[in-house]
């Protein structure tokens, strides 16, 4: 590894913390009892490095401070003091002292004052956790105005624009800090527009807004039952209190728990001086890319507006300008860019994005305000990205040397590659056009139309594919998004909340449809004339942004060039091998294609349920004696010898781990009447006696009964005809010259007599194959999994009989927990809520107790056995967290399922790159 910072590996579906180091050192030492940042005029008290006490946005605003780059003047109130508001209810007295002497140096920059009536100075007072999550909390703009404060604006500029951002503010705060409903606001402003005959804002003139302003006061009062407050001090204390609150609101929360983000982390409050792009033509605000989001295209990319405030961008209502051709899209491609009207504004901004690129070494995502031509930069942060985006620009800044190739590979969260495999579109398959709009997050999805948030979430609970249609999201909307297959809206642009969010998500997302027109009243959506109702099936085409009428046949997707160098580096750098799960040829070459380095668990029982062979299996489980279990046996052997050699030729010199039967017997038996009366007929018993055999079997806890290794033991003929049946499978296809690494896997193995007595059996059918079959040199490696408690605390016994381990974490975690995997969907997620767990024990490893028990039987196997093999092949085998956790106690492979090969060689090389354990393989 380079000599370069070592980066960090990024959390599924969140983002990294930065890697970045301070531009200087700050001018005086941090004291712990500091809890306001000050930033402003060349001068921070934090940096970069601070995310988790400034969070992401007030480090970045302090680190841009530092870069000299034009920032309006602020202060950061620490992500502890949430902690303590939650706590108390209350801002601690201090926290008040420091803000008061943080915004007094913001009055001696700006050179105006908080609430002075001829010169007032205005703030924004904004969340800022430690990674980005948009507009899930509150924002509140323009604190400051009041009665006598608006008419010191209005001397500044004039008079409309002065009660503009009056209003704004009257409504903001009266929705974040008083709770009042926003549709009480809407509705008047919606009321006004229509009795003027306008549709937009910026139609309604000064005395418009008077008029609306004492509406709005009113509509204030009545709701609080008091007064709107005019003194600007406790309008501030009531802004910071309702932004800490919003940390725990109803959508902040579904968020966290979708991007895996920790409750206790708090959200910092940003107070910033204010900077006005909604005073004239000479003024805008925006938000720009310093790459391609969607593709990762090395396009500076971005939208505006004119005379607007920065939530006129994202909100949707308008629609905004490209900030330059490269920006271009759809209904956009005939407006003026700010490049052709503010020349001498996007010459700046281009300068700083680059110098913040570059300082970064990540692509940004940067809001911006122009206020009478001078450019001011609001934020930056690491900009959310679709996969396809994220693979090119880790490839491409590797290229550029602006990252070394681990921190390219650690660029990526390995869970996301998901989106990569999902299908696209079939280019002959005839598809109906309805809409066409701006293509805001690629793929390809089905579903029925739904229209609200909550529809989508009780819909997709239930099992159904859904499109979220709406006229614009917003972040109330994050649960249906979360469970939508795609989101639709006939509003907003490329920088929009739904296109934001979506791209964050790997959602398949098109915006700005202009040809909708929704009645979510009446649960229809009109385009060009024709209605579609809720429940009808559109599919959206992400990538080109179109919507088409029923459902498109799909493809599987070409991997990019992309995705297969960033895998060769990954490849090249991890430690732990990856194999698959596959229990048929066809998934065993699918995960070949994938990158697999061998199967880790082939599971027997699987190939006994097709319907030409569950009879014959069924035949073995009723025999009466061994002898007529032999007899079926033996009509089972061809079967099984001619799955193994299938696989083994897709596997051509790889290893393949079979597991001999595991499940109880019952499971191939029929349940009800009328299938125990069909199989009855087909097997030529009476009813009678085949109900009687059945509940003879049947066990009342199965997952700990007469199953696994206990067959074996009961039954060794089973286990011999598979050992057999796999000797001479392999001897069949090393016949043809292709290379054939059989391990046998014995399971559910609890002592280590249970290990002792079925390894003779295996090792006694291999030499009697090998004595008949003398040409076949093989020596088949036998190991056993780890799957219950006692196996992995006498690790060092059972490792004197095994090759190899594999554990078998989904039964572990079962068996170790006493719970049931089936079941405990009905409760888990009120552990998960209520903060007793983590993570869900069986999509992530419990590191603390089935991870000391892993950690037991790793030390005790190779005590024993000093080298001993030791892989995963539970559902964790495709986790991430799960590869890091299995890479810490030096496991040799990973085995999952086919589509989660290239998630774990990602997570693998991570992880390595993490442990300082990098390799080069050639």
């Amino acid at each position: 590894m380079s000599a370069r910072r070592r980066p960090e590996s990024p959390r599924s579906g969140a983002s990294a913390k930065r890697a970045t180091k301070p531009v200087t050192k700050p001018a005086a030492k941090r004291r712990v009892s500091r809890r306001v940042f000050f930033f402003g005029d060349g001068r921070a008290d934090g940096t970069a490095e601070m995310r988790e006490l400034l969070g992401g946005k007030g480090a970045n605003l302090a680190e841009m401070t530092r870069l000299g780059v034009p920032v309006p003047p602020g202060f950061t109130i620490a992500t502890p003091v949430c902690a303590e508001y939650d706590r108390a209810g209350k801002i601690p007295a201090v926290v008040r002292k420091q803000a008061l002497a943080a915004l007094a140096k913001v009055e001696r920059v700006m050179q105006r004052r908080f609430g002075d009536r001829d010169a007032p100075l205005l703030v924004s007072v904004r969340s800022g956790a430690r990674v980005s999550m948009p507009g899930m909390m509150d924002t509140v703009l323009n604190l400051g105005l009041n009665d006598e404060t608006v008419l010191g604006l209005a001397d500044r500029a004039d008079e409309r624009f002065a009660l503009d951002s009056y209003r704004r503010f009257i409504q903001m705060y009266g929705d974040v800090v008083l709770g009042v409903p926003n549709e009480r606001f809407e509705s008047r402003l919606e009321d006004l527009k229509s009795a003027r005959g306008v549709e937009l804002d910026t139609a309604l003139s000064a005395s418009d807004w008077r008029a609306l302003i004492r509406e709005f006061l009113e509509i204030a009062h009545e709701h609080s039952g008091a007064p709107f407050p005019q003194d600007p001090e406790e309008q501030l204390w009531g802004a910071v209190g309702a932004v800490f609150r919003s940390w725990q609101n109803e959508r902040a929360i579904r968020y966290r728990r979708i991007e895996n983000i920790p409750h206790s982390w708090g959200t910092a409050v940003n107070v910033q001086a204010m900077v006005f792009g909604n005073m004239g033509d000479a003024c805008a605000t925006g938000v720009a890319f310093t790459r391609d989001p969607s593709s990762g295209e090395r396009n500076f990319i971005g939208e505006y507006l004119k005379n607007a405030q920065g939530e006129d961008v994202v909100a949707g209502i308008r629609t905004p300008q490209p900030i330059n051709r490269a920006s271009r899209r759809g209904d956009s491609r005939t407006l003026p860019t700010l490049e052709e009207e503010m020349p001498r504004a996007y010459r700046e901004l281009q300068r700083i994005y680059k110098r913040l690129e570059k300082h970064y070494r990540d692509m940004q995502d940067v809001e911006f305000t122009i206020e009478q031509g001078k450019l001011w930069m609001l934020q930056t942060r690491r900009g959310k990205r679709t996969t396809r985006a994220a693979l090119q620009i880790a490839v491409d800044m590797a290229k550029e040397q602006l990252i070394t190739r681990e921190e390219a590979v650690c660029r990526v969260a390995p869970g996301s590659l998901d989106q990569l495999l999902h299908p696209t579109l079939d280019p002959a398959a005839p598809k109906e056009v309805i809409a066409r709009g701006l293509p805001a997050s690629p793929g390809a999805v089905v579903g029925h139309i739904v229209f609200s948030a909550d529809e989508a979430e009780a819909r997709a609970k239930a099992g159904e594919k859904v499109v979220l249609v709406r006229s614009e999201t917003s972040p109330d909307d994050i649960h249906g998004m979360h469970a939508a297959e795609g989101i639709l809206t006939a509003r907003g642009g490329m920088t929009s909340h739904a296109a934001v969010v979506a791209r964050g998500m790997g959602k398949c997302c098109i915006v700005g449809c202009g040809q909708l027109r929704i009645d979510t009243a009446a649960a229809a959506m009109t385009v060009n004339g024709k209605v579609y109702r809720a429940g009808e099936t559109i599919t959206l085409d992400g990538s080109a942004g179109l919507v088409i009428h029923g459902e498109v046949a799909t493809v599987t997707p070409e991997l990019g060039g992309a995705f297969r160098e960033l895998m060769r580096w990954a490849d090249r750098i991890r430690r732990v091998k990856v194999r698959t799960n596959a229990d048929t040829p066809a998934d065993a070459r699918l995960a070949r294609s994938f990158g697999a380095e061998g199967i880790g668990l082939c599971r027997t029982e699987h190939m006994f349920f097709e319907p030409q062979r569950v009879q014959v299996v069924r035949e073995m489980i009723l025999a009466a004696d061994a002898a007529a279990r032999r007899r079926a046996l033996e009509r089972l052997l061809p079967m099984q010898r001619a799955d193994f050699a299938g696989i083994f030729r897709a596997m051509d010199g790889l290893p393949v781990t079979v597991r001999l039967l595991d499940p109880p017997l019952h499971e191939f038996l029929p349940h009800g009447d009328d299938e125990i009366r069909q199989v009855a007929a087909k097997l030529g018993t009476d009813a009678g006696s085949l109900r009687a055999k059945v509940e003879e079997i049947r066990e009342f806890n199965p997952m700990l009964g007469h199953r696994g290794c206990r067959l074996g033991i009961s039954f060794p003929e089973i286990y011999a005809m598979q050992a057999r049946a796999l000797l001479l499978a392999a001897s069949d296809v090393a016949a043809a010259g292709i290379r054939v690494k059989p391990e046998i896997m014995l399971p559910l193995i609890a002592h280590v007599g249970e290990l002792e007595r079925l390894r003779a059996l295996v090792e006694t059918e291999i030499a009697a194959v090998q004595a008949a079959h003398p040409e076949l040199r093989l020596k088949p490696a036998i190991g056993t999994m780890i799957e219950v408690p006692r196996a992995a605390l006498t690790a060092e016994h059972i490792a004197a009989h095994a090759d190899f381990f594999s554990f078998g974490t989904n039964d572990l975690t079962q068996t170790a927990y006493a719970l049931s995997r089936d079941d405990a969907g009905k409760f888990l997620p009120d552990y998960l809520d209520g903060g007793i767990l983590e993570d869900d024990p069986f999509v992530s490893i419990d590191e603390e107790g089935i991870g000391r028990l892993m950690q037991i039987g790793v030390e005790g196997g190779r005590r024993t056995r000093p080298g001993l093999k030791v892989g995963i092949c539970g559902e964790h085998g495709g986790d991430p967290k799960s590869i890091h956790f299995c890479a810490r106690l030096g496991f040799d492979y990973v085995s999952c399922s086919p589509f989660r090969v290239p998630v774990a060689r990602l997570a693998a090389a991570q992880a390595a790159v993490e442990l300082g354990d990098v390799r080069r393989r050639a």
